[in-house]
Order: structure tokens, then C-alpha cells, then sequence
């Protein structure tokens, strides 16, 4: 052991018994077999519940001040030092309060210290059927219990493609129970919304959890989501396509008539800048116009003359070398 137990504590030979409490429940927390798997731990916590045992009886301490350790030794030997042997004045008998025995002396310690410290130490705000039963045998009391949030629950949602583009408030049951939540404009499949106080309940007065909805959008018949662009196809005919026309094409909101140039192609992308998705942060996306040429299945006879002539007319647009089978 330290010759010096004030020193082993680290506290000063004027420390008060407050004094003497605080230092030990440092050591405590920091040399606990059950917490500190060092090698040297087990022999330092014993020193340390030796020395706070000695210093912490006024008796004891008063002969350690005069005589040093061999006096304490030698009036705890004639059963001056206070009662010791199976439990006298010990609440843990003698051993550990974890059942580990070792032989230190527990009877000067404050019960309290042992809920203050290894009530920290294995999770005092936890759960009650964590905690158990207190340091003593005793169950704690219902006040000792610190409050605590509920769980947060899971829920899924779908909606339509106008709502999660445009933004807006739907209202969604969950659980018996109607709730308004806010959809943000520009919102993607499988983002998740935190809806607060509408979760599993807390316990000992503690918050109720939060919903988390994970939102799903339902696919739109004619338009389609690229990041914030939205894509539509766009259909026209061979003489539109060859000659250009002007088409009116609806919006998510509203309409835009839209040029498209003599020679199209199919697939070709007509952009109307700014009529995409328009997120909260940053600028919106834009409307594409995805150009479909549209060929005629069936034909009366005069309008497949027609064609017959004009394909005679026409460039071959196979002419690369690509084609030269």
C-alpha cells in the first residue's frame, strides 16, 4: 500500500470528510474491477478502499495521524477499531456489493456513494428494468426515476405526384388518430418526416417519441422526376416532325405552348427552363419536352400514295459506313 494514504486518495491531511467522499468516488468510477480491466486495477481499487476506510473513521484516522499505519494495524488487532467479522457494521459483508468478496472493509463507506457512483456507472438514466434494484437490496424509489422519451415510431405513407412535386398538407391516420403534416415542395421517394410528440409514449413524465413517416409518391400517367427536371413525352406526326408545328403542353401547373422545330427528332429534348421542381434551397429544375415521332399504322389508300411519293423524294438516312453490310 501508498505509505501515505492521504497521497493514494489525493487529498491533502486537512481533508474534510466531503472531501474525503468526493476523491473516493473518483477513484471509484476509475479503478473498479468491474469497470477497469487493467492488470493492476483489482490490487489499486484494494489500497483504495483500505485507505478511504482508514481515513474516512474519525478514530482510525486520528491514530493513522499519530502513529502511522502500523498503529491503526495494531488497534484494529485488539477490536478497538469498531466491530468487523461476518457483517458487523459492514452492509456487504465484508466483500464486494458485486458479490466479487476480496475481503475489503465496506463499513465506513456512505450507501449513497454507491448509488451516486456505480449508479452512473451502470446507467442510472436507463431503463428501469436496466437499473433493478438499488445498492442495499432495496428497490429504488418511483422518484428516482429519471424521466424519459418514448420510442420513436415508424409509419409509410404514400402520395400523389402533384403533392410531392408542388408541396402541401395531407392528413394521414395512423393508429386511430387523424394527423396534418406538412409535405415540402420537391419531395423524393423514401424521404422520411419526423412528426414531433406523436410517438410511443415517454415514461416517469418523460416527452412521448416522434413519428417518422417514410414517405412513398405514387408514379404520375404522363409526367416523370429526374432530380428536379420533370420529363414528359411528347407525341407528333411525320409532317409535324418534318415540317414544325406549335403544340400546347400541359405543366404540373398550368400550360406552355411549345415550339417545335421543322426536322425534329424522336427523343429530342425541347427544355422550357424553370418549370421543373422547384426545391426549397436552390434554383428550380426545368420542364423537357421529350419528342415521340408518332408513325401512322393504318393508312386510306390516297394518303398511302401520298407517302409512297414523298419516301421516293427523301434522303437515305442510312448512309454512313456503319451500313455498308
Amino acid at each position: 500500500m501508498e505509505s501515505d494514504l492521504y497521497k493514494l486518495l489525493g487529498v491533502t491531511k486537512t481533508a474534510s470528510a466531503d472531501d474525503l467522499k468526493k476523491a473516493h468516488r473518483g477513484l471509484v468510477r476509475k479503478f473498479h474491477p468491474d469497470v477497469n480491466k487493467d492488470p493492476g486495477a483489482d490490487a489499486r481499487f484494494k489500497e483504495i478502499q483500505e485507505a478511504y476506510d482508514i481515513l474516512a473513521d474519525p478514530e482510525k484516522r486520528k491514530m493513522y495521524d499519530q502513529f502511522g499505519i502500523a498503529g491503526v494495524k495494531s488497534g484494529s488487532a485488539g477490536g478497538g477499531g469498531g466491530p468487523r467479522g461476518a457483517g458487523g457494521g459492514d452492509p456487504f459483508g465484508g466483500g464486494s456489493p458485486f458479490g466479487g468478496g476480496g475481503g475489503q472493509s465496506w463499513q465506513n463507506v456512505d450507501p449513497s456513494t454507491f448509488e451516486d457512483v456505480f449508479g452512473s456507472m451502470f446507467g442510472r438514466g436507463g431503463s428501469r428494468s436496466a437499473r433493478g434494484r438499488g445498492f442495499g437490496g432495496f428497490e429504488g424509489d418511483e422518484e428516482d426515476e429519471a424521466p424519459q422519451a418514448g420510442r420513436n415510431a415508424p409509419a409509410s405513407e404514400t402520395i400523389d405526384f402533384t403533392t410531392a412535386v408542388l408541396g402541401g398538407t395531407r392528413s394521414f391516420r395512423v393508429e386511430g388518430e387523424s394527423i396534418e403534416v406538412r409535405i415540402p415542395a420537391g419531395i423524393a421517394s423514401g424521404t422520411k418526416l419526423a412528426v414531433r410528440g406523436k410517438g410511443g409514449a415517454g415514461a416517469a413524465g418523460g416527452p412521448r417519441g416522434d413519428l417518422i413517416i417514410t414517405i412513398h409518391v405514387s408514379p404520375h400517367p404522363w409526367f416523370r422526376r429526374e432530380g428536379d427536371d420533370i420529363l414528359m413525352d411528347v407525341p407528333v406526326t411525320i409532317a409535324e416532325a418534318t415540317l414544325g408545328t406549335t403544340v400546347r403542353v400541359p405543366l404540373i401547373s398550368g400550360s406552355v405552348q411549345l415550339k417545335v422545330p421543322a426536322g425534329v427528332k424522336s427523343g429530342q429534348h425541347l427544355r422550357v427552363k424553370g418549370k421543373g421542381i422547384q426545391p426549397a434551397k436552390g434554383a428550380a429544375g426545368d420542364f423537357h419536352a421529350v419528342i415521340q415521332i408518332e408513325a401512322p399504322k393504318e393508312l386510306d389508300p390516297a394518303a398511302r400514295e401520298l407517302v409512297e411519293k414523298l419516301a421516293s423524294s427523301l434522303p437515305n438516312p442510312r448512309m454512313g459506313a456503319q451500313w455498308n453490310l
